[in-house]
């Protein structure tokens, strides 16, 4: 049943997402108008797709085979515990968005786990679609890891399916390219990850990118220093420096990216794994070669600003 409402949610949230976007975007996107938008969108909704037909044909029945093992073994932290049904569950959803932010910054931080997770940062026309725009080798290794952490937890998958019920619109939500006013961001933020917190996050400097992890709740960043504010929301410049080129944004390059041998320029961020964690540490992510938080040229700089002045900078 709570599989049946995440195929309900999901989409409708993307759908009402969609057209709030048109109504009240934060940023003015797609300079080619509305068929440059289908055309961004489109080649995301591919990949999301793709992906959802991965893990019900190859991961479904392996998480059902793994649930039952487990089961049958006691192994489980929440199996120990034997606390009521409510409270067991409430954890678990608890320990999986803990495990979602951890495993957030294992891609930012592994140099091979970043060749496959910089597909998704190179979106510089962020909306809504951004949030399903992952490259297959992320979700098959995500998938993976997740094999091991659900015994471990003795997470039931129904509990998989209920944290992933709220798991699809809410990442939906924070990367929408939607004007909230500031006071109604600020509010929801206490609460969630909202488009204010996670723009910075898709920001082009290190600094920024390597921040704001959160997934659902935002109080991981908080806990463990990772939360980045930002005031002058509008000012952030998204995507990567070297996945610019159009060739990148379709979809034989979104499928490639992982292979390209490419540094960040400007900003820090070693992309490729030749060029090894040594190099990347040695580089300090507060002294960037080049700080363009503030560059107003950019399609999401203060001249790229759209009609509708309503974002968490804008009142």
């Amino acid at each position: 049943m709570i599989a049946e409402y995440k195929l309900i949610l999901a989409p409708s949230a993307l759908a009402l997402l969609w057209v709030a976007e048109g109504l009240v975007p934060f940023y003015s996107q797609f300079r080619g108008g509305f068929r440059d938008r289908l055309r961004h969108d489109g080649r995301n909704l591919s990949f999301g797709l793709a992906n959802a037909a991965l893990g019900a044909v190859i991961f479904a029945g392996l998480f059902l085979m793994a649930e039952r093992w487990a089961e049958a073994r006691g192994l489980g932290l929440l199996r120990r515990l034997a606390w009521p049904s409510w409270a067991e569950t409430l954890l678990a959803l608890v320990l999986l968005d803990l495990w979602m932010y951890l495993w957030h910054r294992a891609n930012h931080a592994v140099p091979l786990l970043w060749r496959f997770h910089r597909m998704h940062h190179s979106d510089a026309e962020m909306d809504a679609t951004t949030g399903i725009r992952f490259h297959m080798g992320e979700v098959l290794l995500s998938a993976l890891a997740r094999l091991v952490l659900l015994p471990i937890i003795g997470m039931a998958l129904w509990q998989v399916a209920a944290y992933e019920a709220f798991f699809a619109p809410i990442v939906l939500f924070h990367h929408a390219n939607v004007g909230l006013p500031r006071w109604v961001d600020r509010g929801l933020m206490a609460l969630v990850v909202t488009p204010a917190m996670h723009r910075v996050h898709h920001s082009r400097w290190r600094p920024e990118t390597d921040s704001n992890y959160g997934s659902v709740l935002p109080w991981w960043d908080r806990m463990f220093r990772t939360f980045r504010p930002r005031d002058d929301a509008r000012t952030i410049r998204l995507g990567l420096d070297e996945f610019d080129a159009p060739e990148w944004q379709g979809l034989r390059g979104m499928l490639e990216t992982p292979l390209a041998a490419a540094r960040r320029a400007g900003t820090g961020r070693n992309s490729a794994l030749d060029t090894g964690t040594k190099e990347r540490r040695a580089r300090s992510p507060r002294s960037p070669l080049v700080d363009n938080r503030h560059d107003p040229t950019g399609p999401q700089g203060a001249l790229g600003a759209g009609l509708f002045d309503q974002g968490p900078d804008g009142g």
